[in-house]
Order: C-alpha cells, then structure tokens, then sequence
C-alpha cells in the first residue's frame, strides 16, 4: 500500500508508513507471537497458506469453522495447533476462538491471517514493528497502501464504500477497513469487544479501538487475488445488507 500511513495517535505524520526517520527496524521474537488463521471449507489453498508459515512462524492456531472438506486433514499436515468448531459459526467467531487459544497460551502478540491465500507471509514482520518498538497497540494490514493484485473492479469500489462508510460510523480514518490481516498485542486481544459471530467482527474491532483509545497504524501488505480464491470468497453483494446492519446497528445506540 506508496501513500504514507495514518500516524499514530498523538503523533506527527512520518514516512514510509510505520517508521520514524532514522529508526532501524525491529523484527519479533517469533516464539512469542501466535498467528490465528480461521478456516471454513478451505482445503484446497490452505496448504499453501500454512507452508509458507509453518517455515517461519511457529504458533500457528488453525480454526477449523465447521469444515465439510478437507480443511481438517490439510491442518493435521502441518505443524500447527488445530481447534474446530463442530458447526459453521463465520469468521468472527473462528478469530474469537484462536485469540483465545492463543491468549491461554500467553502469546504476547497476536496476528490473525485468512486462510485463501490471498495474505503474503513477507508481510508479518512489518506489520509487527511497530507494536515490538511499543508504537502501538494495533496494526492493520492496508492493501491501498501497498498492492492489490488482481482485484476486480466491484471489489474495489465495494471496499472503498466500506472505508468511507467506516470513517463516518467510527471516526477512524483507515484506508482498507475490512483486510484480516492485522497484528495486536496481548493486551489489546484480550480487551476486543467481538459479539457476532460474522464479518461484522472487522467493524467491532475499529469500534474497540475508539472506545479504548488504543494506539493503531496501518502497514503497507499486499492481497493477491486469484480466480480461486474469489470463486471462494464473500460476494460483492453480500456486503451491502452488512453495511445496512451496521449503520442501523449505529443509529439505533
């Protein structure tokens, strides 16, 4: 994502991104991260998904949500902790089952990764820079500040609507509201307010982030989409009755 990231809170506007001028980076210790990646019928792109983290990541928690293919037997692969939902639950559930996995087993970082293939595992160390350095509580994953490859046109638009639509419910200026790809510290995973069980988890989280005033960034990843992984993922037009939900949801408090 060549546009300079929204600074953090309190803070001047720097560039590139996450770094300050002059700073060096700072890369995790990995044994204290978890990487959480919920999965639902995922078997055919998971495998790949876990190669290129199990070689570098070594808490890895799969979320099995209610799987009817392979997704299980792909996890049991690989070098990962499995938990599986015995019913489809949707995504914002299988995060709230793996962040609290991970939390009980005193991660001190948390990233969560879908499990399409569409996340690019070279983009983990960045996104956690500015949480190791103490920068930040949150940091969000932004496809417009780095690189979409291959997006439709619909998708697009659809997700600028959605940031648009964020800023305005939220008062937070992201620039990709709904990318799952995000890193946290224990403390701000154990302190999320998530009570549905679907996509609209994205928004509880922003909407955590204002209530508590965490300390958030964005970091330039790249999403790759393939014929594949869109033939999989939520339509376009799925979107719009969760943006109808969420301003009523808005107006009603």
């Amino acid at each position: 994502m060549t546009a300079t990231a929204p600074p953090l809170r309190g803070e001047e506007p720097t560039s590139p991104g996450v770094r300050r001028p002059g700073s060096g980076e700072t890369r995790p210790d990995r044994s204290r991260v978890w990487v959480v990646v919920p999965a639902y019928n995922e078997a055919p792109r998971l495998g790949q998904s876990l190669n290129a983290l199990c070689s570098r990541w070594p808490n890895v928690v799969v979320v099995d949500d209610g799987s009817t293919d392979g997704t299980t037997e792909t996890a049991r692969a690989h070098a990962v902790w499995l938990v599986r939902h015995p019913l489809n639950l949707g995504q914002g559930a299988a995060l709230l089952t793996g962040i609290r996995f991970a939390l009980r087993r005193s991660a001190d970082f948390i990233i969560t990764f879908d499990a399409d293939g569409q996340h690019d595992v070279e983009d983990l160390d960045a996104l956690m820079e500015p949480l190791v350095r103490g920068d930040a509580d949150i940091a969000f994953g932004s496809r417009f500040l780095g690189s979409a490859v291959g997006m439709p046109r619909g998708r697009r638009l659809l997700l600028a609507a959605a940031v648009l639509l964020t800023r305005a419910l939220y008062g937070i200026p992201v620039t990709d509201a709904h990318n799952g790809l995000r890193a946290m510290t224990r403390r701000t995973a154990a302190s999320l307010r998530m009570t549905t069980n679907r996509m609209e988890h994205a928004s509880e989280i922003l909407e955590s982030v204002r209530e508590q005033r965490l300390r958030w960034t964005e970091v330039p990843v790249t999403i790759r989409y393939t014929e594949d992984s869109l033939s999989k993922g939520q339509r376009t037009t799925a979107a719009i009755p969760l943006f109808v939900r969420l301003l009523l949801e808005k107006l009603i408090r």
